[in-house]
């Protein structure tokens, strides 16, 4: 077999921010658990590789890419490497993201944007160049947060609402997800129906985007048996959510994981927050 039809037949999966915490907690159970290669992905090359070659003094054989999701160019770098080496991705995990500490006193208008410009925006335009490569029986897993749920209820009637519609686009929650930052910076989010958390309305976005893009996925690529959920990996001991978390980052892959792996005869969960190994009410 020629080593490009070769490559076009070995399963990959794609792991974002894997280079440390629940990512990394994720490409671990992967190697050990899935039968193809494990991309870790990060910002930092150097720090990437370094993860790279701690996976292998254990004994697993991850591969590395730099992948910065706050870089465009940088995205679709990475989609065309997976996509010429090996005709897409199997696997993809969109873990990265960012929170600010409950100390922090960095305006709540600045830690908005910030925030909303990873979690979300950049979140989003890796599915927008990667959901199109997921290869038939792919499964997508977008890491978002049980604190989103949490903020939803939090919202107006008005925005619950929307949030929670069977016709929500994406463009309408793009649009969403911007006034909230705009209405930040005038310190008129409250009376625009938000509550005070950056992280919280940024994970709202993720789960809503995940059920829309599911529903886009059942729509227009039906035979291809692909499974995108959103999930809550639950408090986890991280750099970012702290040493107090309940979990440790084994535990917080779990659900994700599951999900990743969901054997090639099963049409659900699809369009659902899950966490614990369950769908959860949104």
């Amino acid at each position: 077999m020629p080593w490009n039809r070769l490559y076009m037949s070995t399963k990959v999966a794609v792991v974002t921010g894997s280079n440390k915490g629940i990512g990394l907690a994720i490409v671990k159970a992967l190697c050990q658990q899935f039968e193809g290669v494990v991309y870790v992905t990060a910002r930092d090359i150097g720090r990437g590789k370094e993860t790279v070659e701690t996976l292998v003094s254990e004994g697993l054989k991850p591969m590395f890419h730099q992948l910065d999701i706050n870089d465009l160019s940088s995205i679709t770098a990475a989609a065309a490497y997976f996509k010429d080496k090996y005709g897409g991705v199997d696997i993809l995990v969109n873990n990265a993201g960012i929170a600010f500490k409950g100390a922090d006193t960095t305006p709540f208008a600045v830690q908005a944007e910030v925030t909303l410009k990873t979690n979300f925006f950049a979140t989003r335009d890796m599915l927008t160049h990667f959901l199109p490569l997921v290869k038939t029986g792919g499964r997508v897993v977008n890491i978002s947060s049980f604190v989103g749920s949490r903020t939803l209820n939090q919202c107006s009637p008005a925005l619950q609402e929307r949030f929670r519609s069977e016709d929500l686009s994406e463009e309408e929650l793009v649009g969403l997800m911007q006034r909230f930052v705009e209405e930040t910076k005038k310190d008129e989010h409250k009376k625009g129906g938000w509550p005070d958390t950056a992280y919280g309305v940024s994970k709202t976005g993720v789960t809503a985007l995940s059920f829309i893009l599911a529903r886009r996925l059942s729509r227009e690529r039906h035979g291809d048996k692909i499974l995108l959920n959103a999930c809550c990996p639950g408090w986890v001991r991280t750099d970012m959510a702290g040493t107090k978390a309940p979990k440790s980052p084994e535990e917080g892959a779990e659900t994700p994981v599951y999900l990743a792996l969901l054997p090639p005869d099963a049409n659900q969960p699809h369009g659902q927050f899950v966490s614990d190994k369950h769908v959860q009410p949104w």
